[in-house]
C-alpha cells in the first residue's frame, strides 16, 4: 500500500536562515490516498521571542510554548512516525526549508527536496492562473474551514489531506489493477482489487411489496433461478398449472 503523510508546520517567520524557528508540526498518515486516523502533532519551544505578525497568524504565543519541548527532543518520534513515506505540504519549499534546517541543527540527515510532493505545484498545473491558496483551494472543493480561526498544524494538516485527494482525482476509489489477489480472466493472469464492506451500509430503497413483485416477476419469466440466488435474491419455487 502507498503510505504518504500530509504535514503542515507553524513558524515565528519565514526563514530559517534569518533566525526563525518551528513552533509546531503537525501530520496526517495516508494509505492509498485515504487517511487512517493516525496522526502526530507536537508544539516546539522554538528557543526564541515569537513576533507578534506570528502570533496573529496562528495563536502561538511564547506562554503557550515555553515548557515545550526543543525540536531534537521530538525528532525521534516525527521520523517514527513518518518513516520512509513521501511527504505531502502546500508551499513545500516553505515547510521543507524548516525541518532540514531543525534537522541540520540536530545533526540528522535532511530530507532532501525529492521526497516531498507540493500540492501548491499540483494546484497551479490544473488551475493555471487562480488563487490556488490553502484556502482557496478548500472552498473551491468544498472542504469546510469552519472549524479553524486561525492557522494550525494538525488542522491544516487536515484541511490540505483533504484538498489533496481532491487534486489526486477525488474521493472516490477507483478500480486499480496494480495491485490485489490474482484472478483468471479469459486472457489469463489479471489484477483484482478487493474492497472491504462499507462501515455505513446504504439504508434499502425498497419495500418489502417490491422486492415480492419483483420475486412474482422472476418466478413468472425464468426457468433457472440459480444466478438469481446467488445474488441474495430468493425465488420461490411455485407448482406449475395442470395442463388441460
Amino acid at each position: 500500500m502507498a503510505r504518504e503523510i500530509v504535514l503542515d508546520t507553524e513558524t515565528t517567520g519565514f526563514d530559517p536562515k534569518t533566525g526563525d524557528r518551528l513552533v509546531e508540526v503537525g501530520c496526517i498518515e495516508l494509505l492509498d490516498l485515504l487517511p487512517t486516523g493516525r496522526t502526530f502533532h507536537r508544539f516546539v519551544n522554538p528557543e526564541r521571542l515569537i513576533p507578534e505578525d506570528a502570533i496573529r497568524v496562528h495563536g502561538i504565543t511564547d506562554e503557550k510554548v515555553k515548557d515545550a519541548p526543543k525540536f531534537a527532543a521530538i525528532v525521534d518520534d516525527l521520523f517514527e512516525f513518518i518513516g520512509d513515506a513521501q511527504l505531502i505540504a502546500h508551499n513545500a519549499n516553505f515547510d521543507r526549508n524548516f525541518i532540514d534546517f531543525e534537522l541540520n541543527r540536530a545533526g540528522r540527515q535532511i530530507t532532501g527536496e525529492p521526497r516531498w510532493i507540493d500540492t501548491l505545484k499540483l494546484a497551479q498545473t490544473r488551475f493555471p492562473g487562480m488563487p490556488n491558496s490553502l484556502d482557496a483551494l478548500c472552498k473551491r472543493f468544498k472542504v469546510s474551514l469552519v472549524e479553524r480561526t486561525l492557522h494550525g498544524a494538525l488542522i491544516d494538516a487536515r484541511l490540505l489531506a483533504e484538498v489533496y485527494l481532491e487534486l489526486r482525482g477525488g474521493k472516490e476509489r477507483v478500480l486499480d489493477l496494480s495491485s490485489g489477489p490474482r484472478g483468471k480472466g479469459p486472457g489469463g493472469s489479471i489484477e483484482l482489487t478487493v474492497y472491504g464492506a462499507r462501515p455505513h451500509p446504504l439504508a434499502p430503497r425498497s419495500t418489502p411489496q417490491e422486492h415480492e413483485a419483483h420475486a412474482a416477476f422472476l418466478r413468472s419469466v425464468l426457468k433457472d433461478h440459480s444466478l438469481w440466488a446467488g445474488y441474495g435474491v430468493a425465488i420461490a419455487e411455485t407448482e406449475e398449472a395442470p395442463v388441460n
